[in-house]
């Protein structure tokens, strides 16, 4: 099984107010979207890599990818997304050679996922997976709301919190977005359901968390420092 990975950094990052895309926010002297390439560019796993930014930053991309990565390989292609995450995600599978099998889809805001993880969604995609997403434990307590205020607990025993990156056969993936017609959808695990197959859960991991607040920021700086 050929396996490519998609990495996702088309969004515009409003909420970290960092006044630049999230993907080119530094953490320990590096952007987010250098420390992401780095992990799926070392991955055994993985033959290919392409890479979906905003149209106006490909060159900047494209200079950050070029630095002298901790692998021996060349730097991976960059593509321009569009004005949603679907449409990003489709520009980037349009972007992979035509002899990858499975592709796996990786928001770069996610710039810490371990090796490890990378390695059990391939691994369930061999086994023969259609669709892979990991998961971690919700540890919040949970709590409905109404109009009129707070509803009951919500038993958190079995919900989960989805992690990227999400592993789909080619094909399947591809087949979804076609029929996803409005262009919004947000996850690409939720396509595939719709179009009636099956998702596989793997364990997540912690240090998969998404960059979204400035908050986050401080947590990224320590785990960078840490692997």
């Amino acid at each position: 099984m050929i396996v490519a990975a998609v990495l996702v950094a088309a969004g515009s990052g409003s909420r970290l107010a960092a006044g630049v895309p999230k993907a080119f926010v530094e953490v320990s002297e590096r952007t987010l979207l250098e420390h992401a390439a780095e992990r799926f560019l070392s991955s055994r796993a993985l033959r290919d890599v392409v890479v979906v930014v905003p149209a106006e930053w490909t060159d900047r991309a494209r200079e950050l990818l070029g630095r002298a990565p901790s692998e021996p390989v060349p730097p991976p292609p960059v593509v321009a997304g569009g004005s949603t995450r679907q449409e990003s995600v489709a520009r980037g599978l349009a972007a992979l050679a035509p002899d990858v099998d499975a592709v796996l889809v990786h928001d770069v805001a996610r710039a810490f996922v371990p090796a490890a993880l990378i390695g059990r969604v391939v691994e369930a995609l061999q086994a023969g997976a259609d669709a892979v997403v990991p998961t971690v434990a919700v540890a919040d307590t949970l709590r409905s709301l109404r109009p009129d205020g707070l509803g009951p607990t919500v038993d958190r025993a079995g919900l989960v919190a989805v992690q990227t990156p999400q592993g789909f056969r080619r094909s399947v993936l591809e087949a979804a977005h076609a029929a996803a017609a409005d262009g919004s959808a947000t996850d690409d695990a939720s396509l595939v359901e719709a179009a009636g197959v099956p998702v596989v859960a793997v364990p997540g991991a912690a240090e998969a968390f998404k960059v979204t607040v400035p908050l986050d920021l401080a947590l990224a700086e320590v785990v960078a420092n840490r692997v």
